[in-house]
């Protein structure tokens, strides 16, 4: 049965991961349910801002990462502040020469919004507002669920489900039967976006400890369009945000922040952070994906760009097994890449709550010690926390990825900078040109299935004759064909007869070198999550995009 004729795949929650979700699948020419237990789109509030480049090139591939960066405020550079003194600035570099910059900032209401048009121009995808998920039942053959809807109830039958039910889908993980451990942190977040003229800051990030407008605590600024400010108070855990606004200390420190210059609240909020982990993102035919899987601080923004990328690695997954490229066991995979990409996120915004709310009177003492010598020793740059940026997730030790002694996993790069490419990291981005494609970009290039990227001295007539033992749709390019300015051979730090083998979402599964039959085919098969003697049929193509 063709994809586009088989039951869809139902995905649970209407939010940017839920909406990228099923743009992903539909993509991949695979039908979508697409259901929210909201009557409708609740535009209101920045919520999650910051877009991360690579996250903006999964968007890209459905049509709307162009509009969300053009739309969106571009910075490039990260300060912090102790007291009234910078400690130090960085800019982000990256390899090659990617389409996107480091970060963009945009209202999480607009990025919906940009979303939502693509989705309204996909006939793949219904969606159903209004549909609150009661019941979950799974077989073999698919996924039922049962839904209050303003009609009664109703069911809506899936062969696979996606569940991006967010930070408040306690119903949802429950009928899973997924436990969800973490721990609240005590203290509050006040949140207001505010426009005013600050054109100073209008293209960079700033984050000040213990400044004299809040002291003891701290304050991150971020910049918005149409002359907007994001800025974060971190304040005591009985604050009142009621009590502040009417005795006007609210105005109070909004002006310790802007001065006298006009300003428009646009809207204010009071949060507390979350640190929490499913124990298993895989529940039988369901995936869990974004908020519904794991919470993370948003220091870093780590939140929404981590659930696009568990978007992604869901989608090209569960659009393999549904065509027939793959079998269910490459859905293991997605637990196994995605729960260790979160445990990363975990440890690094634990890490940094922890210098930002000390939880003794050692630790603050501490954290004192090293940002009073960060005002005049560089050396002690690297301890002050004030959020590692979000930064795709390596997959080295996936169960998908084939290691390379030539290229072993690295230590994290410092901030700031991308490590050097390897099995499990994610492709570096430069144009590339191709027959009958013309110019375009390299990862929307190896976006459209898996690409064998062979250098000089590879024989690619043994590479094309272990590509035809595979279903999925696999493509070999030669790299001084495609990358005739050098820029990508140069990102990747080509070598001579190597053989670079990338997965859908454009992280590299291996990088073998002089590779025969037996070497390329073991890799796909790995890949595919395909045991050594499992026959796999060839001849498939890959569906048409349909964005």
């Amino acid at each position: 049965m063709n994809a586009s004729q088989s039951p869809p795949v139902l995905v649970l929650g209407g939010g940017p991961v839920g909406q990228t979700t099923a743009l992903l699948l539909a993509r991949w020419a695979v039908p979508v349910v697409l259901l929210d237990q909201r009557p409708r789109r609740d535009p209101v509030g920045s919520k999650a801002i910051c877009q991360q480049r690579d996250v903006l090139d999964v968007w890209n591939a459905v049509g709307a990462g162009r509009r969300i960066a053009d739309e969106g405020v571009t910075w490039t550079t990260a300060r912090t502040f102790y007291r009234d003194r910078e400690l130090f600035g960085y800019s982000f570099q990256e390899r090659g020469s990617p389409a996107f910059p480091p970060f963009v900032n945009l209202s999480q209401a607009r990025t919906e919004e940009i979303l939502d048009e693509r989705i309204a121009a996909e006939p793949l995808i219904d969606v159903r507002w209004d549909h609150r998920v009661t019941g979950i039942e799974q077989d073999g053959a698919g996924v039922r669920l049962r839904c209050d809807t303003p009609e009664g109830t109703a069911t809506v039958e899936g062969c696979w489900a996606v569940a991006c039910a967010g930070a408040r889908g306690d119903a949802v993980r429950r009928m899973l039967g997924v436990e969800f451990a973490g721990r609240s942190f005590d203290d509050r977040f006040l949140i207001c976006d505010i426009r005013t003229d600050l054109p100073d800051w209008a293209e960079e990030r700033r984050f000040y400890f213990d400044p004299a407008w809040n002291p003891g605590r701290q304050v991150l600024i971020h910049p918005c369009p149409d002359s907007t400010f994001r800025i974060d108070w971190q304040v005591p855990a009985g604050y009142d945000l009621d009590a502040e606004e009417a005795c006007g200390a609210l105005d109070e420190r909004i002006r310790a922040i802007i001065g006298e210059r006009p300003y428009e609240i646009v809207w204010k909020s009071v949060y507390r952070f979350h640190s929490r982990l499913v124990d298993r993102m895989r529940a039988g035919r369901v995936l869990l994906a974004g908020d519904c899987a794991h919470l993370v601080s948003p220091f870093g923004a780590r939140g929404l760009n981590s659930g696009v990328q568990d978007a992604e690695n869901a989608a090209w997954k569960i659009a393999f097994v549904v065509h027939g490229w793959a079998g269910e066991r490459l859905l293991d995979s997605y637990h196994d890449e995605r729960h260790a990409a979160a445990v990363e996120n975990l440890e690094v915004t634990g890490t940094t709550m922890r210098f930002l709310v000390p939880g003794d009177e050692q630790e603050r003492q501490r954290r004192t010690a090293i940002l009073e010598r960060a005002a005049h020793d560089r050396t002690a740059w690297a301890e002050v926390d004030s959020g590692r940026l979000s930064e795709p997730y390596w997959y080295a030790r996936s169960p998908l990825t084939t290691p390379s002694a030539a290229r072993p996993p690295a230590c994290r790069p410092e901030r700031g900078r991308t490590p050097r490419p390897g099995p499990g990291v994610l492709v570096p981005d430069a144009p590339v040109s191709v027959p009958g494609r013309g110019t375009t970009r390299f990862r929307e290039l190896a976006r459209d299935g898996v690409l064998l990227l062979a250098c000089g001295g590879v024989d690619q007539t043994e590479v094309r004759a272990a590509a035809t033992g595979i279903a999925a749709p696999v493509r070999c390019l030669d790299l001084a064909a495609i990358d005739r300015a050098g820029a990508l051979g140069e990102a990747l730090s080509a070598g001579p007869g190597e053989l670079w083998v990338i997965r859908p979402d454009a992280h590299v599964a291996a990088v073998l070198t002089h590779p025969d039959r037996t070497a390329v085919l073991c890799a796909l098969r790995k890949l595919l999550a395909a045991s050594p003697a499992q026959p796999m049929r060839s001849g498939a193509e890959r569906p048409a995009s349909t964005s």
